[in-house]
C-alpha cells in the first residue's frame, strides 16, 4: 500500500522518515511476536563520555525494547585499553545469546578502531561497518548493509521513487555512507547510474543538475542549494551539522523544497531510518544465526 503523501509548502513530496520508521518497527515487532517471542539480543559497546554517543545509544536501546528485543549496553571508561576493549568484544562474539553487536563510533583516539571492528563476524555486525560486511555488499553476498544507506534505500522504496536507469549523485565518499550507498544503487534490480561527488569534484553544480536523485552526505551545512537541483528531482539529506544549537542538514531545505519533486526533512528524514534499519539488521542477524 502506498504511503499517505504529505507535501511541503512548495509542493514537494515529504519523505517522512519518522512515519516509515514507525511502520518498520511495527513490522519487526509483529515478526518477533509471530515467531513466539524469541530473545533477539542487540548489544552495544560504548567507550567514554561523549554526550551525543550516549544519546544515540540510548535511543537505539529504547527502540529495540519497544519491538520486543533484548537490549544490553556495555559502557567502558575513556581510559579503557585496547586489550580491555578487545576482550569485551571477543566475549560478545563468543556469546550465542548475543545476535547483534554495535560498537559505537567514534572510539577514543588511543583505540585502534579497525582492530576492534575486525573482531566482529559478519553475521553479528549489525552496523555493517566491517571489511567483511563491505566485501559482502560488493560481492552481492547476504550480509548487513550500513544502516544509514539502507535507510535511504528504504525511503526510496517506500515512496516508490524509481531508480532503474535514473541518474543519481551521492555527495560524499565515506565508508559509512557514500560508498555503500553507491553500491546499493548500482546493484542489479536497482540499476541506477551513480556518480560519487566529493571535495575534488570541480563541476559538482552541473553533476547535481543532471541528476534525478541527489543524496547529500558530505556534512557541509546547506551546501545543496536551489541552483543544484533540477525541477522534480528527489533530494535526500544525510548530512548533520549543529549550528547555534540547531540541527542543519547538507540541503538548504527552504529553497530546495520549492523545486524538488520529493525531499527529506532535517531532522525527521534519514535519521529515524538509521535506527529502524539497525533493528532490521538485528532481526536478520538472528535469522542468520538460526535464532528465529
Amino acid at each position: 500500500m502506498s504511503p499517505v503523501l504529505q507535501r511541503t509548502p512548495g509542493g514537494a513530496i515529504l519523505l517522512d522518515g519518522l512515519r516509515l520508521r514507525d511502520e518498520s518497527l511495527a513490522n519487526i515487532k509483529a515478526t518477533i511476536a509471530n515467531a513466539g517471542g524469541p530473545k533477539i539480543c542487540l548489544t552495544t559497546v560504548l567507550i567514554g563520555d561523549d554526550p551525543p554517543s550516549h544519546v544515540y545509544v540510548n535511543s537505539k536501546h529504547k527502540k529495540a525494547q519497544e519491538v520486543g528485543m533484548v537490549s544490553r549496553g556495555i559502557n567502558l571508561p575513556a581510559t579503557a585499553t585496547q586489550a580491555q576493549v578487545e576482550d569485551v568484544v571477543a566475549e560478545l562474539v563468543a556469546d550465542d545469546s548475543v545476535h547483534g553487536i554495535l560498537v559505537q563510533l567514534p572510539l577514543p583516539k588511543h583505540i585502534d578502531t579497525e582492530a576492534i571492528l575486525r573482531l566482529l563476524p559478519a553475521e553479528k555486525d549489525v552496523d555493517g561497518l566491517t571489511e567483511k560486511s563491505m566485501g559482502r555488499l560488493v560481492r552481492g553476498i547476504k550480509g548487513h548493509v550500513p544502516c544509514t544507506p539502507l535507510g535511504v534505500f528504504r525511503l526510496l522504496q517506500r515512496y516508490e521513487i524509481g531508480t532503474k536507469g535514473k541518474r543519481v549523485v551521492v555527495i560524499g565518499r565515506s565508508t559509512l555512507v557514500g560508498l555503500p550507498q553507491m553500491l546499493l544503487l548500482v546493484r542489479r534490480g536497482v540499476d541506477a547510474t551513480v556518480t560519487v561527488a566529493h571535495s575534488s569534484t570541480h563541476d559538482i553544480l552541473e553533476v547535481c543538475r543532471e541528476s534525478d536523485i541527489i543524496i547529500a552526505a558530505a556534512g557541509s551545512a546547506r551546501m545543496v542549494t536551489a541552483a543544484h537541483v533540477k525541477p522534480g528531482a528527489t533530494v535526500i539529506d544525510v548530512g548533520v551539522t549543529r549550528i547555534n544549537g540547531k540541527t542543519v542538514g547538507d540541503v538548504d531545505f527552504d529553497a530546495v523544497q520549492a523545486i524538488a519533486g520529493a525531499i527529506t526533512p532535517m531532522p525527521g528524514g534519514t535519521g529515524p531510518m538509521t535506527i529502524a534499519c539497525l533493528l532490521e539488521n538485528t532481526l536478520e542477524a538472528a535469522r542468520m544465526l538460526n535464532a528465529i
